[in-house]
């Protein structure tokens, strides 16, 4: 080809200079994009295979490094926190771009995080930032796990992994394509959601939205890990609004039909959470779509426990409403409860019975709660459970609340009176449980069905343990309510041959009611004497305690009180 004449050359540089005018704002465009693109996340995930393509080259500094920290774990290797000559060899590795260097350095942090057993000092996180942001996959896959184990194994302060800056490339890593990766990263975040301050700091780096896509997954594993780190974070307020905003609740509602027991209890226990704020209940039970309610009550007879037992919690949280109590009764949870009372699981026990103890205070479910299958189921775990005070506590309010249903004549057929009165006798009086069951049995006794079948099963050392607890006025509670029952149960042959036997006793616990600074406790002390001082022996008893001479006084300062009070009130028309 010939040389350019001086005319064609001029007419090239004039064409260039055109181009380069009026390009510019495409030229800068085109770079603009460019940037944006090279920043982009998807390309650190995929530049590992494009290192595929080219081998990095090892500077020489690295190499000395590599050998020499080869050298010292041939030589010097212990389960410990590394020298400092050794842990800047680590450091460089880890900040290579040599990926076989940092491959070393994670291998070294995964066997470290496996066998070491005392904590990691905070030079040692350093290196994790950049292992953690490495663009290979082997890197990521082996220092996300050692991040775990140290955390599980309590080697790192989980305050301190915040701090060190790491919670940046943990959150990149949910959103690698590896499922090893997004398992681990995963469960970094929900061992280190367990901390509040924490919490506050996934929910401020927008790290709900990836888990939430994360518990969609199709590895069990990472779904799992996935709904735990949902979990930990409903325990913060303020990140259970950011979660419900960013549509966890139908995401955890479909997760309780899982095939994974796991799956189902971590959904149903960040449920769970979100229902104990009342707040919450609105969107959790939208009217025209009862699908949660309905799913909880059948989770309720999963053959897993802990599943069984969140889903008493759930619904027992939800239950704030008459409303929603009749439509868990409607949806027949009452045969599925009855069932889980039998349970061998403690948790299972206690988690049903507070939900029935729930259900059991809408008087309109109370009719229906009172059958023979739930009454049976109540008498034999009283005498299954004497001694377990949430069991006693919870059972005595049911039969209290059931026994101002229509069908309150079940409860004296059933072994519930006989249960009650086994378990006063074994309940420690400081126990609030004491205070449920003499409630319970104080109401009983008001009617005449219950209370001629609580005399059937009364003996000397049921009758001793009444007069006992009416005397120790320290627990006003039990100490009204034993009396009101012995109170009632005046009049009975059976009852009178074993009251006096503790005549003194008996005495003294009324002379202290008549003293009391509670009208109550005068009230009933005085109604008491009067039925006692029927039978020939009280009254000489009393004759010769002078309880006549205390009554007068008594009625000598109600009269006082009465004229001062018609005083006052004539001052107060005039």
């Amino acid at each position: 080809m010939g040389q350019l004449c001086g005319r064609c050359m001029q007419l090239l540089r004039d064409f260039i200079g055109f181009v380069q005018r009026m390009s510019s704002d495409l030229v800068q465009g085109i770079k603009e994009c460019l940037t944006l693109i090279s920043k982009c996340s998807c390309l650190k995930q995929n530049s590992s295979k494009n290192r595929q393509l080219y081998k990095p080259i090892l500077q020489p500094h690295e190499r000395v490094t590599a050998q020499e920290f080869l050298q010292h774990i041939e030589t010097d290797f212990e389960m410990s926190p590394l020298g400092k000559d050794p842990l800047e060899a680590l450091r460089t590795l880890s900040f290579s771009e040599n990926p076989g260097l940092q491959q070393s350095a994670a291998l070294y942090y995964l066997h470290m995080s496996q066998h070491m057993n005392i904590p990691l000092p905070v030079e040692h996180l350093e290196p994790f930032y950049a292992l953690l942001s490495s663009a290979d996959l082997e890197v990521q896959q082996m220092s996300s796990l050692s991040l775990v184990n140290f955390l599980l194994e309590g080697n790192i302060d989980k305050e301190l992994v915040i701090q060190m800056g790491l919670l940046e490339p943990i959150l990149d890593l949910l959103e690698s394509e590896d499922p090893t990766v997004q398992c681990n990263s995963c469960a970094c975040i929900m061992t280190l959601a367990v901390s509040e301050s924490n919490r506050e700091a996934i929910g401020a780096a927008r790290g709900i939205t990836p888990l939430l896509s994360l518990a969609k997954s199709y590895d069990p594993r990472v779904q799992q890990n996935a709904v735990g780190a949902i979990l930990n974070l409903t325990q913060s307020e303020k990140i259970q609004q950011v979660l419900c905003k960013e549509g966890a609740l139908p995401v955890l509602a479909l997760l309780l039909e899982s095939p994974d027991s796991e799956v189902q209890y971590y959904s149903c226990a960040a449920l769970s959470n979100l229902a104990a704020n009342v707040q919450h209940h609105k969107a959790l039970l939208r009217p025209s779509d009862r699908f949660l309610l309905r799913t909880l009550i059948s989770l309720l007879s999963s053959s897993v426990d802990k599943v069984s037992s969140q889903a008493c919690v759930c619904l027992r949280n939800l239950a704030t409403s008459a409303d929603i109590q009749a439509e868990m009764v409607a949806e027949n949870a009452l045969p599925k409860l009855c069932s889980l009372l039998a349970s061998g699981s403690e948790d299972v026990r206690r988690a049903s019975i507070a939900l029935l103890w729930m259900l059991s205070q809408h008087p309109p479910n109370q009719d229906t709660l009172a059958c023979a299958e739930l009454l049976q189921s109540l008498g034999m775990l009283l005498a299954a459970h004497k001694t377990d005070s949430v069991i006693v506590g919870h059972t005595a309010c049911i039969i209290k609340n059931l026994s101002l249903s229509k069908n309150r004549q079940r409860i004296t057929e059933s072994r519930c009176v006989e249960g009650l009165l086994r378990t006063m006798l074994l309940t420690d009086t400081q126990e609030d449980s004491l205070r449920y069951v003499t409630s319970c049995l104080a109401e009983l006794a008001k009617q005449e069905g219950a209370m001629l079948h609580m005399v059937q099963w009364m003996d000397e050392p049921l009758t001793k343990h009444l007069v006992r607890l009416a005397g120790q006025l320290e627990y006003p509670e039990p100490s009204f309510h034993a009396a009101s029952i012995i109170q009632h149960m005046i009049g009975h042959e059976k009852m009178m041959i074993l009251w006096k036997h503790h005549i003194g006793e008996i005495q003294a616990y009324i002379k202290n009611f008549l003293t009391h600074q509670e009208v109550r406790f005068q009230q009933l002390g005085i109604s008491t004497f009067c039925r006692l001082r029927a039978d020939l022996d009280f009254s000489l008893a009393f004759r010769e305690s002078q309880m006549a001479k205390l009554l007068e006084q008594i009625r000598q300062q109600t009269e006082e009180t009465q004229e001062l009070l018609r005083v006052a009130m004539c001052h107060e028309d005039s």
